[in-house]
């Protein structure tokens, strides 16, 4: 098959489509805001899929601090280091929104990949892409100022660099929350975001923060 060919079945392939379609070993489920999915150290025996919502992956130090891995959204995969043997969940999920979730055991999910290959590439991408977006966050962490850590998150969680037309961070987000995924004090967030806002780059609704393509410059400033 044709290189151009391949790249138009992977534009039009829909995963939701094609995962309702696998039988048995998958199931809905729905969550409502703030209620856990799954917690560290539970079973890992199933990957989850977001058909709507918001979902937060976080985990906890022997010592009980806790900190943020991420954010995602509709069309993202997340659990899915049961497949590479992972036996216990290595982090918590917790609902951020209401949500739709569909919830694939691991030997359908297997399968799955198996039977599509069209389907096998594009997780392997997605999965290719987390990792980039971890390293980058590992570089961001190591170099660049907490400002400028806030600047990209924020940028990050209103879809800026992707597909589409950015959207309004939704659900609100704790200053406490963006403190724990740019490794600094809720204090400095506060500092930071109440310059953001006196610049012009974000603003606050009732809706949620609206981020502005201006918020740009201070991650593009050296």
């Amino acid at each position: 098959m044709a290189p151009s060919v391949l790249a138009k079945k992977e534009r039009d392939f829909d995963p939701r489509k094609f995962l309702a379609t696998i039988g048995e070993g998958r199931k809905a489920a729905v969550f409502s805001k703030k209620q856990t999915i799954f917690t560290q150290g539970d079973a890992a025996d199933s990957v989850f899929y977001i058909q709507e919502g918001k979902v937060r992956l976080t985990v906890v130090s022997k010592i009980g601090k806790e900190a943020t891995l991420g954010i995602l959204s509709e069309g993202e995969f997340f659990g899915e280091g049961s497949l590479a043997g992972q036996a216990l969940r290595m982090g918590s999920a917790t609902a951020m929104t209401a949500c739709q979730l569909l919830q694939i055991d691991k030997q359908a999910m297997i399968l799955a990949l198996h039977r599509e290959h069209t389907f096998s590439d594009l997780f392997v991408a997605y999965l290719l892409t987390r990792n980039i977006r971890y390293e980058e966050d590992l570089v961001d962490q190591l170099f660049n100022s907490s400002e400028k850590r806030l600047a990209r998150i924020l940028l990050l969680l209103a879809h800026f660099g992707k597909d589409g037309v950015p959207e309004t961070v939704i659900p609100k987000i704790s200053q406490e929350t963006l403190a724990e995924m740019i490794g600094t004090t809720r204090s400095r967030v506060s500092f930071f975001m109440n310059r953001f806002r006196k610049l012009g780059f974000v603003d606050y609704g009732e809706s949620g923060l609206q981020v502005h393509s201006s918020l740009l410059n201070i991650v593009l400033h050296d």
